[in-house]
């Protein structure tokens, strides 16, 4: 066997030995979570509250809808943005000094530590804004989560806008219609499963974050009904439950509820957008 053979052989080795590996951990982590969780779920612990000294003991539906406002508020939020500011990028701007500060400052913006983003989200929201905000809120929140979103949906976005065949650009423009049509009936809809994937994973980030919740959201056992309202979403309620009362029965539930919707919002979205490209081709 000769040497390039022999190199490839114990890259190829190297590679499938890390994938294996990683599938490995990640197998570990669910089942290690999913064998403390699973016997704590029931109908009663998804639809009763927190009980008890502390809050501990009972259910988590506040925890529930909380956990939906905020993600549902850092979504209205970044998503338009992230979107908007994906299409300027590659559409509108050519390879200049805006366009790398741009994607720049995306790229540092995604690496900035979670507790600094809550830092800011604090002084910012919380007290600076308090007078529209709420001070802890769901809005302060929402917000906040939407700074860490922007950057994971506006650099998805944009490849998966660059994905999107010239060719393809150039036939709507040919056929008469303006760029902004073009955009909007051709290249978005082409790239909308690319750009969904950008928007999923923030959505992740968002759902599974603690460090920015808890400087921002307050920590209330309640249902908001405003957008000033405090609230306890699950990551707070799992920290919360775990640190200060060791409730492990709590947290492990709550746990495998986050893990299950983070799994069931992936496989039902990349169903959805695999049907969705199935049609786009005609298939």
């Amino acid at each position: 066997m000769d040497r390039r053979k022999r190199n490839e052989m114990i890259a190829y080795g190297l590679l499938w030995a890390s994938g294996v590996s990683a599938l490995v951990i990640l197998i570990w982590v669910l089942a290690y979570i999913f064998v403390g969780g699973i016997p704590v779920i029931s109908w009663q612990f998804l639809t009763t509250w927190p009980a008890g000294w502390g809050h501990t003991g009972g259910g988590i539906y506040p925890t529930i809808i909380a956990t939906i406002q905020v993600t549902i508020i850092s979504l209205l939020i970044a998503a338009p943005l992230s979107i908007g500011g994906a299409i300027y990028l590659t559409e509108y701007t050519k390879e200049s000094l805006l366009r790398k500060v741009i994607r720049q400052g995306a790229e540092i913006l995604a690496g900035i530590p979670s507790i600094i983003l809550g830092l800011f989200g604090f002084l910012f929201f919380v007290i600076a804004l308090k007078e529209y905000t709420g001070g802890w809120s769901i809005l302060s929140g929402g917000l906040t989560l939407a700074f860490m979103i922007l950057p994971i949906s506006l650099r998805v976005s944009e490849e998966a806008l660059k994905t999107v065949p010239l060719e393809l650009r150039e036939g709507g423009l040919g056929l008469g219609a303006s760029k902004w049509q073009m955009i909007r009936t051709l290249v978005v809809p082409t790239a909308l499963p690319g750009i969904i994937t950008g928007i999923i994973l923030g959505m992740g980030r968002a759902i599974g974050e603690t460090a920015a919740i808890l400087l921002t959201v307050g920590g209330a056992i309640n249902i908001a009904t405003s957008l000033q309202d405090p609230a306890r979403p699950m990551t707070l309620n799992l920290y919360d439950v775990l640190t200060e009362y060791r409730d492990t029965t709590a947290a492990y539930g709550t746990a495998v509820i986050l893990v299950i919707a983070i799994l069931v919002i992936t496989f039902v979205t990349d169903m959805l957008m695999n049907r969705y490209t199935r049609n786009l081709k005609g298939l």
